[in-house]
Parts: C-alpha cells; sequence; structure tokens
C-alpha cells in the first residue's frame, strides 16, 4: 500500500509542477494532496517536499493558518483573468462562458477569502 501512496505522492507532485505554469491548473492543492501521500508512504519524501525552498513553504503557510501568499492570489487572478479572456477572444458560446464565469468567481471568492501569510 505505501507503494501505492508514494506513487499517487509523485504524480501529485508533477502536476503541481504543471501547475506552476499553466493557468487554472491548482498548484498548491496538488502540493498538499503529495505531502498527503507521502506522509503515509515515506517519511524521507515527505521531508524533501516540506523543505523544499520553492515547494515546502506552501505547504507550511496552510497547514499553519490556512493562508495563501498574496502573490500566489495576484498570479491565481491574473491567470484567470487570462483564461477566461481567451475563452471570450476564441468565442465560445454564452452559456459555456456563464458557466466558466461562475466557476472562476466561485475560485477567486475561495482564494480571496482565505488568509494571506
Amino acid at each position: 500500500m505505501k507503494s501505492i501512496w508514494f506513487i499517487c505522492g509523485c504524480i501529485t507532485v508533477g502536476l503541481a509542477l504543471i501547475g506552476i505554469v499553466l493557468p487554472l491548473l491548482p498548484t498548491v492543492p496538488f502540493l498538499l494532496l503529495a505531502a498527503f501521500c507521502f506522509a503515509r508512504s515515506s517519511q524521507r519524501a515527505h521531508d524533501w517536499l516540506l523543505s523544499h525552498p520553492k515547494l515546502g513553504p506552501p505547504i507550511h503557510d496552510w497547514q499553519k493558518s490556512g493562508a495563501i501568499r498574496l502573490s500566489a492570489k495576484k498570479m491565481a487572478t491574473i491567470c484567470v483573468i487570462a483564461a477566461f479572456g481567451i475563452s471570450v477572444l476564441m468565442g465560445l458560446r454564452w452559456h459555456i462562458l456563464l458557466i466558466q464565469a461562475v466557476t472562476l468567481s466561485c475560485v477567486m471568492l475561495f482564494i480571496w477569502t482565505r488568509p494571506s501569510e
């Protein structure tokens, strides 16, 4: 079972890394999931993830106070606006844009109501 948790942890770290450069693919939730998986499979991998200079701080912020850094909030907002703008420029149907707008608004509401670290 530990090997399954480890594989899931590696996959979610990979998704988190992809999320750094792809708009709308969340990075921090994948990092939190990876920490969860590694805690159940490999203390060494868990320690590596939490001590990583770039990947560790968002996990610590969330564990400590449910916080999202202000810079991450701003970047998420820019990515959401860009993604929605691309959808508008592509001429998607109004009902698809409406669904996207509602979903993205809920995401932004969640992000901006979290404390900033």
